[in-house]
């Protein structure tokens, strides 16, 4: 059940997030159109799109680890039988995983909870708000841990399944 509900979590901020590389495309098509084909280059979309981008790229952590598409040692492990296999991969959980996902965690809530208090904004041709983007960072580092949670109880329960089967 907490298995499920934590994929889901991670399956549905994915598909959501994937929306966002659409909209900042859209804004570069646009930029790039207005630039060279009417000469009238836009003050915000570089700011817009370079935002877009960091909030696509982070919280899509949770989802990627969901689907196995972060980096593994497993030019090393693939040699190991399954138990061996197990062992090495929760415990690299243990000693390498969880450490980064609880330092990301709390630096990025006092990252972010030091820019909302500020009042940060950016330094570019329009003064955006930064804050949104690293409360982002604060919620993929969630994300992430919890998805680290969901694969290590597939791990010791023994259960490999993939988003394909669930």
């Amino acid at each position: 059940m907490l298995i499920r509900a934590i994929d889901g979590l991670n399956e549905i901020v994915g598909r959501i997030v994937a929306v966002v590389a659409i909209i900042f495309a859209a804004i570069i098509i646009f930029d790039v159109v207005m630039r060279y084909a009417f000469s009238e280059p836009t003050r915000w979309a570089f700011d817009v799109s370079k935002q877009l981008f960091g909030f696509y790229f982070v919280l899509l952590g949770g989802y990627a680890l969901r689907h196995g598409a972060h980096v593994k040692v497993d030019i090393l492990t693939e040699r190991f039988g399954p138990g061996l296999r197990k062992v090495v991969d929760l415990l690299g959980y243990v000693i390498f995983f969880f450490p980064f996902a609880w330092v990301f965690l709390t630096r990025s809530w006092e990252f972010a909870s030091r820019s909302w208090a500020q009042g940060e904004v950016t330094y570019g041709a329009i003064q955006m708000p930064v804050y949104p983007l690293k409360m982002a960072m604060c919620v993929a580092a969630g994300l992430l841990l919890l998805q680290g949670i969901s694969e290590v109880l597939k791990i010791a329960l023994d259960r490999g399944e993939t988003a394909s089967d669930t």
